[in-house]
Parts: structure tokens; sequence; C-alpha cells
């Protein structure tokens, strides 16, 4: 599976947490990058990759100064995450194996993402939040085999355990 995230709009003041956690869903469930437009923010690249550092992988985030430029650019499939779109389930099978960049709104999406992207996929047609989507979409597109993902230069880890933190430190 290679897959990377474009975030549009991040407002640092207003979406930092928000961010992160897209930042931290993507890496754990297999893409490889996260892109963000909107406002730069050193603090938001500075914990997505100290993240990357210590619990392992190549997961990076960057700024992207003109978001329609890169998209329209990005040499893959473009699948934008929206309530409005066709079920993934209906056309998940399309991307399987593909390289895909999923895009994910922040504040209000311009309309010309739904043009921009070639597939509007929706998870659900209710409200919900972006970072779900992303989370179902991945374990889509790598067909349940990025819940499996495995950081074997991490420091840190966790081992599975039904009961209680068993933290693993090298």
């Amino acid at each position: 599976m290679e897959a990377e995230v474009l975030r549009l709009g991040h407002r640092a003041h207003r979406d930092a947490r928000v961010s992160t956690h897209i930042g931290l869903v993507a890496r754990a469930l297999g893409a490889s990058k996260l892109h963000y437009s909107g406002q730069k923010d050193d603090s938001l690249e500075k914990s997505i990759n100290d993240i990357s550092d210590r619990w392992g992988g190549d997961f990076e985030a960057d700024y992207v100064k003109n978001w329609k430029k890169f998209a329209k650019e990005f040499d893959g499939i473009k699948v934008h995450l929206t309530m409005y779109g066709d079920l993934v389930q209906n056309k998940i099978e399309k991307m399987v194996g593909k390289k895909v960049l999923i895009i994910i709104g922040g504040q209000k999406v311009p309309g010309e993402v739904y043009d921009i992207a070639d597939y509007n996929i929706a998870v659900t047609g209710q409200p919900h939040s972006e970072i779900a989507a992303l989370a179902v979409f991945l374990d889509r597109h790598s067909r349940g085999k990025a819940l499996e993902t495995e950081f074997p230069d991490a420091d840190i880890s966790v081992k599975p355990s039904e009961r209680g933190k068993d933290i693993v430190k090298k």
C-alpha cells in the first residue's frame, strides 16, 4: 500500500490537535507522509516527526504552500474523503494496491477539490470525523493489513496486553 495524506486548510491556533491526530492515524495505518496546507505550523511538523523518530517508521510531515498545484501534480490516484461521496465499499477495489493521495478537509473545503479528486469517497453518509474516515479508508485500502503495521526501528513500542500497559523501550 502506498498512501499519502493531504490535510487542507490547517489553522495552527484551532486545528493543531486534529491535524496531529490525522498524522498519527495516517502513520499508524501505513501511510508514508502527511502534507498539510493552510498555516505553516512548525510545532505540528516537529510533533509528528518526533513520534516517527521514537516510535519508528519513515513517516514525515511537511508543509505544502500551494495545495491545488500539489494535488494536481500528484502521481497517483487522488481520493477526497467526504460524507457526500460514493461509499468506500463500492469503489475501494479500484484503488487497492495503487498509490493514493488522500485529501482531507479542514475548514470549508474548496469546491475545486471535488473536481481535482479522481474519487470523492464517503465512509458513511452521516456526520463524522475526518480522522475516523481516514482510519476506515486506510484499513480498507490495505485490506486490513494496515492493522498489522510494525515498526522494527522503534525505540518505543507497546506489547499487546489485555490488561495494563506493557511498554517496551530499547
